[in-house]
């Protein structure tokens, strides 16, 4: 029989909603409680508008906090996938900034106070796809990426979106080539379209609270329908950029990751087939992976025409 610890036990598993809603009412109510608290969605705007949008949303059974916190890709605190809760627990995230530049008419910097006022956060369960073949579905916090884009007024040469991570090998101990194989920092890319399409998520937190060091805080991407390589972590520079920007993982072996890297179950990796994937925990490999990891309504149209074993 699983016992749970009293620490482990959320306020939503063992109180009424109704009482949960109040209690995060009133955290809300307090200044600065938003961030002390690490509570993120805001209850006053009440339950109803809470709820989440049937496209944007699965249904389908959440991870637990723990699962998700403790089995990640992190490669800058380490490449095992218990490491990162172990070595970015010290990780310095206040103050931050996020810098939004290039090919825009209003270039500035934001702090994440700021990010948070930008748009209403929504709470989001996404399926979230790994190509080593495990899968997990999150409640996300956050708003579409095309908030933020909007805001800074894209020029007509505009047509990718680059990301960079923040890097400090001070606090960061395997972000060297050395230890982890990769430059840094860590960069991505999205076309223009893409990163504005709805589904893009600007995240700042998960379960209604802020993430954690090891899941990417304070900012990063969550895109459900690619693999989660692309959903770049501790975001520090967005820009704008007329031409396909340089992405990590392309750069470090172009055979296995391409730009899109969409979820794609006739496109394998070159040393394992991604027909196939297991939902953490379970060790087994007995779940059909879906194109576009089940978001194919939503996306298709962006890859209409392309072929996508060449464009992969």
């Amino acid at each position: 029989m699983l016992i749970k610890k009293p620490a482990d036990i959320r306020y939503s598993e063992i109180t009424p909603k109704s009482v949960y809603l109040n209690r995060r009412r009133f955290l809300a109510s307090v200044p600065g409680a938003a961030l002390m608290g690490r509570e993120l969605l805001s209850p006053s705007r009440g339950e109803a508008e809470t709820k989440l949008p049937n496209l944007l949303s699965t249904d389908e059974k959440q991870n637990t906090l723990d699962q998700v916190s403790h089995y990640n890709n992190y490669y800058e605190f380490g490449p095992e996938k218990d490491q990162p809760a172990k070595y970015a627990t010290k990780f310095k995230t206040d103050p931050w900034t996020v810098s939004v530049e290039g090919e825009v008419e209003k270039k500035r910097k934001y702090s994440i106070d700021e990010i948070l006022k930008l748009a209403p956060l929504e709470e989001r369960v996404y399926r979230h796809r790994c190509v080593e073949r495990w899968s997990i579905v999150v409640p996300w916090v956050g708003y579409s990426l095309s908030a933020i884009l909007k805001a800074a007024a894209p020029t007509s040469k505009a047509k990718y979106v680059a990301f960079e991570s923040f890097w400090d090998v001070r606090q960061m101990p395997f972000a060297t080539p050395e230890k982890s194989g990769l430059q840094y920092p860590y960069v991505e890319g999205l076309r223009l379209d893409e990163a504005m399409h709805p589904l893009a998520l600007l995240c700042v937190g998960m379960y209604g609270e802020t993430l954690p060091p090891q899941d990417g805080a304070p900012v990063r991407m969550v895109i459900p329908w690619k693999y989660g390589f692309k959903s770049i972590k501790s975001i520090v520079k967005i820009k704008l950029v007329s031409s396909e920007p340089p992405t990590t993982w392309n750069l470090a072996t172009p055979r296995e990751y391409g730009f899109y890297s969409n979820v794609n179950p006739k496109v394998d990796h070159p040393r394992w087939s991604q027909a196939n994937e297991r939902r953490l925990p379970s060790p087994l490999m007995n779940r059909p992976t879906q194109i576009f990891n089940g978001y194919a309504d939503q996306v298709a149209s962006l890859y209409a025409g392309m072929d996508l074993k060449k464009y992969y």
